[in-house]
């Protein structure tokens, strides 16, 4: 009854749904493209395979997911890999990665209702299919199991808010994930409360993000930037949400009251989402601050030093890059309750992390990290500004730190390896 009236909302939604697509193209066109697909019409494309799917709906997934579509690109040599995505910046991300790479086929996924997940099963017939992380769509789990495709949630986290949602729908929520061929948790609290809701298959093979190692080529493009910023210390403050620039920028324009003598550093200031590139730009402007875009730079062909207070990191897929720059990075989404972003990547590339007190999407690594030397916990943006002083005038400190950001992210590796494994029954059936 549950699923029926969950659907019949769905269809009452639909219209709705289309319409914010054309709402959201206004800043970001690429809402406007492919919109057949979300409604399950792929005649367009090839649908020989056999295929193996991976659902990666925005960036962040599409970034974990990379170090298993290069396992399974390597491990199954004869299979082609679909690549699905729920927003433009995860589908731009996956091209990034992997548009070089002919077994590659990327598209969206459709709207969660029976038909058009239908539409998506018969067209394709995909092998097995892989979620990452937290995308459970109830129509879509149970089409995969009438179509006879085995579904696994990958790389699954379930933070203690998440659980106590999930939990309201009581025997509903268990019975779809019963619909699911195994779940393949994080880490062993993920995996404690999706047994709680009565998750028969449940795995422990670790977090892929630490499996993710940063690119070459960005790497040597931090070290790039890092010299036309010149001599200063860099702060990054790195995929930020709405809400906490202005926190942010009210911290930094005092960053003398708050640091003593310590030299204010650049910040490198990166908005997690790219529609409010310009709307952060004019935001900094007006609170005085000089910017620089990093997409008006030419890191090729300025020679002297940056004099801007922010570099404004306006560009996508180069993460690597910022961090790289960096002597300290701040991970947003956790000065307010919005549960913090990935701080692996920053590790990965001996970035030492500062993250706020709100990190419940990603609260094992954090704590690791933590206990690792790797992280410090602040309780706001004027305790952030002292204490990266405090790291940024202390040599001896941050050398430190960084050696256990490198040391932390690289004793957590091994995910994709455990998670190649406990598919494989399913992969090569």
């Amino acid at each position: 009854m549950l699923r029926l009236l969950y659907s019949m909302l769905w269809v009452v939604v639909l219209p709705l749904a289309l319409l914010r697509l054309a709402w959201r193209a206004r800043k970001e066109p690429g809402y406007l493209q492919h919109v057949g697909e979300r409604l399950g019409i792929y005649g367009s494309l090839p649908r020989k395979g056999p295929w193996l799917w991976v659902h990666a709906v925005s960036v962040g997934e599409t970034r974990a997911a990379q170090p298993l579509i290069e396992a399974l690109l390597g491990a199954y040599p004869h299979h082609r890999l679909l690549l699905t995505h729920m927003t433009p910046t995860g589908r731009q991300t996956g091209a990034q990665l992997f548009g070089k790479e002919p077994r590659i086929l990327q598209c969206y996924l459709p709207y969660d209702l029976p038909w058009l997940v239908g539409c998506f099963m018969r067209y394709f017939r995909p092998q097995a299919g892989m979620l990452m992380e937290t995308e459970v769509w109830p129509n879509l789990v149970r089409g995969a199991r009438k179509a006879g495709v085995p579904l696994f949630l990958v790389n699954a986290r379930l933070s203690p808010r998440s659980f106590r949602r999930t939990a309201r729908f009581g025997r509903a929520a268990a019975v779809m994930y019963a619909d699911f061929a195994g779940v393949l948790a994080q880490t062993a609290g993920d995996a404690e409360r999706f047994q709680a809701l009565g998750v028969p298959a449940v795995q422990i093979t670790g977090n892929l993000k630490f499996d993710m190692q940063p690119a070459p080529a960005g790497v040597a493009l931090g070290e790039q930037l890092r010299k036309v910023i010149g001599t200063r210390a860099v702060l990054a403050a790195a995929s930020t949400r709405e809400g906490e620039e202005p926190m942010l920028l009210d911290a930094f324009s005092r960053w003398q009251s708050l640091a003593g003598d310590v030299p204010r550093p650049a910040l490198l200031l990166i908005p997690r989402h790219p529609q409010r590139f310009d709307e952060v730009a004019a935001m900094a402007a007006r609170a005085g601050f000089s910017v620089e875009r990093r997409s008006a730079l030419d890191l090729d062909g300025i020679q002297s030093p940056l004099t801007a207070d922010i570099v404004l990191g306006d560009s996508m897929g180069e993460m690597a890059m910022y961090f790289a720059a960096s002597d300290l990075a701040f991970i947003g989404g956790s000065l307010l309750p919005l549960g913090g972003q990935n701080l692996i990547e920053a590790c990965a590339v001996g970035t030492p992390v500062l993250v706020g007190p709100h990190t419940f999407n990603f609260a094992q690594a954090t704590e690791d990290a933590i206990a690792a030397g790797a992280c410090l916990r602040v309780d706001n943006a004027d305790a952030l500004m002292r204490i990266a002083a405090s790291v940024l005038a202390d040599p001896a400190r941050l050398a430190d730190m960084r050696a256990h950001a490198q040391t932390f992210a690289g004793l957590h590796r091994g995910a994709t390896v455990r998670t190649l494994a406990a598919l494989a029954p399913a992969l090569e059936g």
